[in-house]
C-alpha cells in the first residue's frame, strides 16, 4: 500500500495548499475538514501519518489524537497550529506527537517532518508480524464497523445483524463491505480466520449448524 498523508484542517484554503504541497512531491494526500469524518473514513492499517490542526470546531486535534490512542492506533501524528502555546505543545508531545509545526509553516520543514513520520510508520509496520498487522487493522475499525465485524464472523446473517442494531439490511451490506476492505479479507472465511487468530472470537462460538442464511454468509 502506498504511504498516505491524512490532512485534517477546517481551513479550506490551508487544507488545499497543504494537499497541493504534498502532492507536488509525489505523496498521496487525503484531506478532511472534520475530525469525526476522518476517524470514520481513514484507513490507518497501512503506512501513513496524520497532519492535525489543533483548533477546529467540534473535535480538535488533541481530541482526535486521544481517539486514535483509544483504538490503539499508533500512526504518527504531526500537529500544525497558529496557536502553539506551551501547554498545548507539551500535551501534544506527552501524548506521542512526533512533531509540532507552527502556521504559517515553512514548506520544506513540513515536508521533512512528514517524510520522517512516514519513515517511522514504515519501520514500525516492517517490524510487525503478520498477526500484529491483522490486529492493527482490527484496531482501526470504527465502533460501528466493530459492531458488524463480530457478529458477522460469528455466523450471523446480514438480516439478523440489522435487526439487532435496528438498522436496515442495506446499511449492514455497506458496513460489511467496508469491514472486508479494511481487513483486506478476500472472503468471509478469511475474515473469520483473522478474527480467531487475533482472539476476537472463540472458534467454538461459531454457528455450526446450517440454516437458510448460510448461503448469504458465503459459507457454502
Amino acid at each position: 500500500m502506498k504511504p498516505r498523508v491524512y490532512v485534517v484542517d477546517d481551513d479550506q484554503g490551508m487544507l488545499d495548499s497543504t494537499v497541493w504541497l504534498l502532492e507536488s512531491v509525489g505523496l498521496e494526500a487525503v484531506p478532511f475538514t472534520n475530525g469525526q469524518a476522518f476517524l470514520d473514513a481513514a484507513d490507518l492499517s497501512g503506512p501513513a501519518c496524520v497532519l492535525l490542526d489543533v483548533r477546529m470546531p467540534g473535535m480538535g486535534g488533541l481530541a482526535i489524537q486521544e481517539a486514535l490512542q483509544k483504538r490503539d492506533i499508533k500512526t504518527p501524528v504531526i500537529f500544525v497550529s497558529a496557536h502553539a502555546d506551551v501547554p498545548i505543545v507539551v500535551r501534544a508531545f506527552k501524548s506521542g506527537a512526533c512533531d509540532f509545526i507552527e502556521k504559517p509553516y515553512n514548506d520544506q520543514l513540513l515536508l521533512d517532518s512528514v517524510q520522517a513520520a512516514l519513515q517511522q510508520a514504515g519501520s514500525s509496520l516492517a517490524g510487525m508480524t503478520e498477526l500484529a498487522l491483522v490486529q492493527e487493522r482490527i484496531n482501526a475499525l470504527t465502533p460501528r464497523e466493530q459492531d458488524v465485524f463480530i457478529p458477522l464472523v460469528q455466523g450471523f446473517s446480514n438480516r439478523e445483524i440489522a435487526e439487532h442494531l435496528d438498522v436496515s439490511t442495506k446499511t449492514i451490506d455497506l458496513y460489511r463491505s467496508r469491514v472486508m476492505k479494511r481487513m483486506q479479507a478476500e472472503s468471509l472465511p478469511a475474515l473469520v480466520g483473522m478474527a480467531i487468530a487475533c482472539g476476537q472470537i472463540d472458534a467454538l462460538s461459531l454457528r455450526a449448524k446450517p440454516s437458510e442464511n448460510t448461503s448469504e454468509l458465503g459459507l457454502i
